[in-house]
C-alpha cells in the first residue's frame, strides 16, 4: 500500500513508538510528551502515520501497540497550542478536529489492515480500533458504508476466494462478526433475513471454534440492540445459538474445531465456558427469547453443573477424606496403557490440574447462565418442572467441595488470621461461589420453590460421615434465609433442632459454620427467630464463646452481635452476665498474654459494644470492671499490629461513655476515667499521621460525639482540641477525577463512586466524601449538646455549613448540613453572638436551595428546616420582605415543577402501561408528598388560610393511583 505520510514523518513517529515501550521512566516521559506536542499542532499527520504504522511495522507488538494508541489518542479531549484556549461548550476530541479527507484516509488504512493483517492477536486489535471509530463516526452522523460492505463480503471468505496477500479466510470471517458484535449498528437498518443468514452460517462455522464464537458475540450484541419489531422477526437466532452450546457439550473430549498442534493450548471445555458467558447477558436483559428452549436447556444442563458421576477416591484409615486429580478412583479396569513406554506421553500432574480447572470453571459458568435466567424471569422458569430442583442439587454438591488436604488445610485455616487474610480468597473459592449462587436463586424463586428440593438433601448432609458436607449444609441454610424467610419461619423449630447439635461438632469448620448459619438467620428473621427461639440459640452460643478453637469463638462472639442486634432487652438480661464474663476472658484471657490472637480480642470487644448497646442501662454494673480494660488497651496498642484493636477499644468506650455514664453511673463515676480518655484520645489524635491507618480519623471522631455527650456542658473545654480537625474535615473538597469516555479506570478503581454532572462523568472518592459527612454530623452532635457554649465556633462553622448545602456529591452532607443550620442559628441567638448577616446570609442561601432542588427527598428537608430556622428568629413576622416574596417564589415554582413532573407521569403511564414500573414511580410520588406535606407546613405558619395551600392539594392530587393494579405480586418468600 502507497505511504500517506512523508518517510521522515514515518522514521521519527517509529523512534518515538519505541521509547514509549521502553521500561526507562525519563524516556517514556520525554516520548509521551513528544506524543502531546506533535498531537496539538499537527493531528492530522501524526494519527494517519500511526495508522500507517500498523500496517508497515516488522513487528506484532508494534503493530499492536500502534492501532492500542490510535484508538485511545482519537477520541480523547483534543491537546491544544498553549496560545489557545479551550473553546466553551461540549468537549471536542481528536476526531472532532480532523478533515473529511483525513477521516476517509484513516478508514481506508484501518480496512487494509483488516483484509491482510495476519497475526490473529493484531486483528483483535484492529477490530477494536474500528469498532469504535464506527460507533464514534455513527453518533456524528458518519456511516461507514465501506465497513459495511467489506464487513459482509469477509463473512463469505473461504480460501478458494483470497489473494496471496490477503489474511486467512478463517481470521476474516472471524473478525467480519468481531466488528458486527462491537458494533451493531452496522446491521441494525438492514434486511432481518440477510442478517440472520450471515448469524446463523457463522455460527455453523465448519473450520474454526473461534468464528462460531465471534458469530454469537456478534448474535447476542444484535438481540441486544433490536427494536421489539427486530426481536420478533429474529427469535429463530436462538436455536442456532443454543446449538452451538449442545454441540460443544457432545464433544468435550475432542479437540477444539480447527485447533492444530500449534495452537494455543485450549480445550472444548474453555470454549462451552466461553460461550455460556458469552449468553449470560442476553439471559438478564432479554430473557423471554429462552422460554421455548427451557426444556431443551433441562436436558443439556445438569451434565454440565452437576458434578461427574465418580466415587473418587478409595476412603482408608489414614486418609477419610481423599482429595486427588480428577476425582479418579484407585483402581481402574482395565488399567491405563502405554505400549510405548513413553512417560511423556502420559498426562501430567500440570495437565490434570489445568483440566480440573476447566471443568470446574465449566460449572460455576453454567450455573451462572442458569442463576442469570432465573433471576430475570422467575416465574417463567418456575413452570419447567425440575428446573429449580436440579439448580440447587448443584449448588449444594458445589458448596461441599473443598480442595484441600485434611490435616494442612484444617492447619493453616486454623492460623489464619481472618481479619488480615484476603476477603476474596474465600468469596471467590468455587464452594463460596456456589453458596452465593444458592442465595440468589432463593431471593429470585422464593421459598415455596427452593425449600422443599433443599431439605430434600440437607438433613441426610447434616449427618454425613464427610465434614465439608456437613459444613455445607449449615451454609446452606444460612444462604437461603434471606430469600426463603416467610415460609422458613413455618419450618423454623425443625431447622432450629437440626442446627444447634452442630455447636458440638467434631470438626472445628463445622462448628464455625454453624456459628454462621445462626448469625445469618437472626439477621434474615430479625426478632422472629431472636423471640421464639431464643432459649435455644443462647445455649448453643454462650458455650461456643468457650470453643477451644479461637476462630470458633470469635466466630461465635460474631454471631452474638446479629443475634443481639433483634433481640429485646428484657430477653438478653438473664444471659447479661454469662455472655459478659466469657467476653471479658476473650479481651483479657488468663494465662500467656503473648498467645493471645488479636482478631479474638478486636472481636470481643465489638460484641462488647453491641451487648452494651443492647442491654442499655443494666450494663453499667460492669463499668468498673471493662472500662479499666479499654483504657489499657488505648494505653498499650500501639503500631500497626494494633490499628484495628485500638479504634474498637475506642468506639466501645465511647459507646459505653454515652449509654451508661451519663444515665446510669453519673458523672462523677466517670470523671476520673474520662480524664484519661480524654487524654488517650489526645495523644493519639497528636500523633504522627499513619496514611495506612485509614480508619483512625473516623472513630476519633465518633468517640469525641459519644464522650461530648456524655459530658455535656463540661465538654466545652475541650472544644479548642477537637474543632480545628473537624472544620478541616467538614471544609474538605471532593476529592474527584475526571473520567473519559470509555476510561478503564470507571470499572476498576475501588473506594470510589461514579457520578454524572453537567454531562460530566466523575469519580468521587467515597471515603473522604463518607469522613466530610460524619464531620458535619458530629457538628450536629456538638452544638445540639452544648447550645449556646458552642458559641465560638459558630462563625466558622456557619461559613462552611451553607456552601455544603450544595454539596451534590453526598446527600448525606446536605441532610447534615439542614439539620444543623436551626441549631446554629439557636446557638446564636442564646449566646448573643447571632448577627444580621448571619441570618441574611442563612435564609438566602435557604431559599436558593429551595428555588432551585430536583430531590424531592431533600426539598422536604429543606422545608423542614426553613421552618425550624424561622422559629428561631421569631417566627414569620421576623423574617423580611424580601426573603418572604423569596420564598414564596420559590415555592410556587416548586410547585409548578412537581405538576409538570406529574402530569408527565401520569402520560407516560397511559401510553406505556406495559413498561411503567408503578411501584418505582408510587416511591417517586411518596416523596414527593413528603416534600409538599412540609410545604404546606411552612405555608400554614405564614397564614392558616395562605392562597398556595389549595395549589399544594391540587398538585397532591395529581399523582396517579398505585393501588388499582391487578398484577399479582411475586410469590410469597
Amino acid at each position: 500500500m502507497e505511504a500517506v505520510v512523508p518517510p521522515e514523518i514515518s522514521t521519527e513517529l517509529t523512534q518515538i513508538l519505541s521509547n514509549l515501550v521502553l521500561g526507562d521512566n525519563e524516556i517514556r516521559a520525554s516520548a509521551e510528551k513528544a506524543v502531546n506536542e506533535r498531537l496539538a499542532h499537527t493531528p492530522e499527520l501524526y494519527l494517519l502515520a500511526l495508522a500507517q504504522f500498523a500496517i508497515t511495522a516488522d513487528t506484532e507488538v508494534m503493530r499492536s501497540f500502534s492501532l492500542v494508541l490510535l484508538r485511545r489518542l482519537l477520541f480523547r479531549p483534543a491537546p491544544t497550542a498553549s496560545s489557545q484556549p479551550n473553546p466553551p461548550g461540549a468537549r471536542q476530541t481528536l476526531y472532532d478536529h480532523l478533515s473529511n479527507q483525513t477521516l476517509a484516509t484513516l478508514e481506508r488504512l484501518l480496512l487494509f489492515s483488516l483484509s491482510h493483517e495476519t497475526s490473529s492477536n493484531v486483528r483483535r486489535k484492529t477490530v477494536d480500533t474500528i469498532c469504535d471509530l464506527a460507533n464514534q463516526g455513527m453518533m456524528r452522523g458518519r456511516p461507514w458504508h465501506a465497513l459495511q460492505a467489506q464487513a459482509f463480503a469477509m463473512t463469505h471468505s473461504n480460501p478458494s476466494q483470497q489473494s496471496e496477500q490477503s489474511a486467512p479466510a478463517v481470521l476474516q470471517r472471524e473478525s467480519a462478526h468481531r466488528i458486527f458484535a462491537g458494533c451493531p449498528n452496522l446491521v441494525m437498518d438492514l434486511q432481518i433475513d440477510a442478517v440472520l443468514g450471515v448469524f446463523q452460517r457463522g455460527l455453523k462455522d465448519q473450520e474454526n471454534i473461534e468464528v462460531r464464537h465471534a458469530a454469537l458475540l456478534a448474535s447476542v450484541a444484535f438481540l441486544s440492540a433490536a427494536d421489539p419489531t427486530q426481536l420478533a422477526q429474529s427469535i429463530s437466532l436462538m436455536s442456532p445459538m443454543l446449538d452451538t452450546l449442545s454441540d460443544l457439550s457432545s464433544s468435550l473430549s475432542q479437540p477444539p474445531l480447527g485447533s492444530s498442534s500449534s495452537s494455543p493450548k485450549t480445550s472444548n471445555y474453555h470454549y462451552l465456558s466461553t460461550f455460556l458467558s458469552t449468553l449470560t447477558p442476553l439471559c438478564s436483559t432479554h430473557p423471554i427469547l429462552f422460554a421455548p428452549h427451557l426444556q431443551s436447556l433441562l436436558s443439556l444442563l445438569p451434565s454440565l453443573i452437576l458434578p461427574p458421576v465418580d466415587c473418587g477416591p478409595t476412603p482408608t484409615v489414614s486418609r477419610p477424606f481423599p482429595t486427588g486429580g480428577g476425582r479418579q478412583g484407585a483402581f481402574v479396569f482395565p488399567p491405563p496403557s502405554n505400549p510405548d513406554g513413553d512417560e511423556d506421553a502420559a498426562s501430567s500432574p500440570v495437565d490434570d490440574d489445568e483440566e480440573r480447572d476447566e471443568r470446574s470453571t465449566l460449572r460455576l459458568s453454567a450455573l451462572e447462565f442458569v442463576i442469570s435466567l432465573s433471576e430475570a424471569r422467575p416465574n417463567m422458569v418456575r413452570k419447567v418442572s425440575g428446573w429449580t430442583e436440579v439448580i440447587v442439587r448443584a449448588c449444594l454438591e458445589g458448596m461441599g467441595e473443598f480442595d484441600e488436604d485434611e490435616t494442612t488445610g484444617l492447619d493453616a485455616w486454623l492460623r489464619e488470621d481472618p481479619s488480615t487474610s484476603s476477603s476474596s480468597a474465600e468469596t471467590d473459592s468455587p464452594p463460596a461461589l456456589y453458596e452465593q449462587s444458592l442465595d440468589r436463586l432463593a431471593c429470585a424463586m422464593g421459598g415455596k420453590s427452593i425449600l422443599p428440593p433443599a431439605f430434600q438433601y440437607i438433613p441426610s448432609m447434616m449427618v454425613s460421615f464427610d465434614w465439608r458436607v456437613r459444613h455445607a449444609g449449615l451454609m446452606a441454610i444460612a444462604a437461603i434465609g434471606e430469600g426463603t424467610g416467610k415460609v422458613m419461619q413455618k419450618e423454623l423449630q425443625t431447622i432450629v433442632d437440626m442446627v444447634t447439635p452442630m455447636f458440638n461438632d467434631s470438626h472445628p469448620r463445622v462448628r464455625y459454620a454453624a456459628c454462621q448459619c445462626v448469625g445469618q438467620l437472626c439477621t434474615d428473621l430479625e426478632e422472629i427467630i431472636q423471640q421464639r427461639f431464643h432459649r435455644n440459640l443462647f445455649a448453643v452460643l454462650i458455650p461456643a464463646l468457650e470453643d477451644p478453637e479461637p476462630r470458633v469463638h470469635a466466630h461465635a462472639a460474631s454471631a452474638l452481635i446479629n443475634f443481639c442486634e433483634g433481640v429485646e432487652r428484657d430477653t438478653l438480661l438473664p444471659y447479661l452476665d454469662p455472655i459478659v464474663e466469657r467476653l471479658l476472658k476473650l479481651l483479657n484471657p488468663p494465662g500467656d498474654h503473648t498467645q493471645v490472637r488479636r482478631y479474638v480480642q478486636e472481636q470481643a470487644i465489638t460484641t462488647l459494644a453491641m451487648v452494651a448497646d443492647a442491654s442499655e442501662v443494666t450494663f453499667a454494673k460492669h463499668y468498673p470492671t471493662i472500662m479499666p480494660l479499654l483504657l489499657s488497651v488505648l494505653r498499650n496498642a500501639d503500631g500497626p499490629d494494633y490499628r484495628k484493636l485500638r479504634v474498637k477499644a475506642m468506639e466501645c468506650a465511647g459507646l459505653i461513655a454515652h449509654y451508661y455514664i451519663a444515665i446510669a453511673v453519673g458523672p462523677d463515676v466517670f470523671r476520673p476515667d474520662s480524664t484519661t480518655l480524654i487524654e488517650l484520645l489526645m495523644r493519639i489524635q497528636q500523633s504522627p499521621v499513619d496514611p495506612n491507618d485509614t480508619q483512625l480519623g473516623h472513630y476519633l471522631m465518633a468517640t469525641w460525639a459519644k464522650i461530648c455527650q456524655a459530658m455535656g456542658s463540661e465538654f466545652e473545654a475541650y472544644l479548642p482540641v477537637v474543632m480545628p480537625s473537624l472544620l478541616a474535615t467538614a471544609s474538605a473538597k471532593a476529592d474527584l477525577s475526571v473520567y473519559e469516555e470509555g476510561d478503564d479506570a470507571l470499572e476498576e478503581r475501588e473506594g470510589w463512586e461514579t457520578i454524572v454532572m453537567d454531562g460530566h462523568t466523575y469519580g468521587v472518592r467515597t471515603s473522604a466524601m463518607d469522613e466530610k459527612c460524619q464531620a458535619f454530623e458530629t457538628l450536629v452532635i456538638y452544638c445540639s449538646t452544648l447550645g449556646a457554649r458552642f458559641a465560638p465556633y459558630l462563625s466558622q462553622t456557619l461559613e462552611v455549613t451553607l456552601p455544603c448545602l450544595r454539596f451534590y456529591f453526598h446527600e448525606g452532607v446536605r441532610e447534615a448540613c439542614a439539620m444543623l443550620i436551626p441549631m446554629l442559628l439557636a446557638c446564636g441567638k442564646q449566646s448573643g453572638t447571632l448577627t444580621n448577616q448571619m441570618v441574611s446570609a442563612t435564609f438566602l442561601q435557604l431559599i436558593n436551595c429551595i428555588s432551585t432542588e430536583h430531590d424531592s427527598t431533600f426539598l422536604a428537608s429543606l422545608y423542614k428546616y426553613f421552618s425550624e430556622a424561622l422559629a428561631v428568629i421569631g417566627g414569620p413576622e421576623a423574617l423580611s420582605a424580601q426573603f418572604h416574596d423569596g420564598i414564596i417564589e420559590a415555592t410556587k415554582r416548586q410547585l409548578h415543577a412537581l405538576a409538570d413532573k406529574r402530569k408527565a407521569r401520569a402520560a407516560r403511564a397511559a401510553s406505556n402501561a406495559a413498561d411503567f414500573d408503578r411501584d418505582e414511580m408510587a416511591l417517586v410520588e411518596e416523596m414527593e408528598d413528603f416534600a409538599l406535606e412540609d410545604m404546606a407546613k411552612m405555608l400554614a405558619g405564614f397564614d392558616h388560610n395562605h392562597p398556595l395551600l389549595v395549589a399544594v392539594s391540587g398538585v397532591r392530587d395529581l399523582g396517579f393511583n398505585t393501588y388499582d393494579s391487578d398484577e399479582d405480586g411475586d410469590e410469597e418468600s
